[in-house]
């Protein structure tokens, strides 16, 4: 896991061909929006959570967000353990995010 700065976390998604987005806030938390491609699993359903994350390609690199970046380290650290190699917490999370955002409802 590594925690990276914004301006580090978008330049390495960039440029990452095996990139994919997590967004591990609450569905409420969904309202202020969503960064466009994420995928959305809310860490708080635990049960839930666990089984999306079993079934994700471990493979691939998972870029990770949450409110202020507690959460998302957390489920990083969850999907070390788990054998994912490559989880990528963003510092600050969507509080210090200035990048585009849209509505949840139409990444549905």
């Amino acid at each position: 896991m590594a925690d990276l700065t914004q301006h580090e976390w978008r330049r390495q998604m960039e440029h990452d061909d095996h990139a994919v987005i997590l967004d591990v806030r609450t569905s409420r938390e969904l309202e202020i929006g969503i960064i466009p491609g994420a995928i959305h699993l809310d860490i708080y359903q635990a049960g839930k959570f666990m089984a999306d994350i079993q079934a994700l390609d471990r493979e691939k690199s998972y870029y990770v967000y949450c409110k202020v970046g507690v959460r998302s380290g957390q489920a990083c650290n969850i999907m070390q353990q788990l054998g994912f190699r490559y989880t990528y917490n963003l510092i600050g999370g969507m509080d210090n995010w200035n990048g585009e955002v849209t509505s949840y409802n139409n990444q549905i």
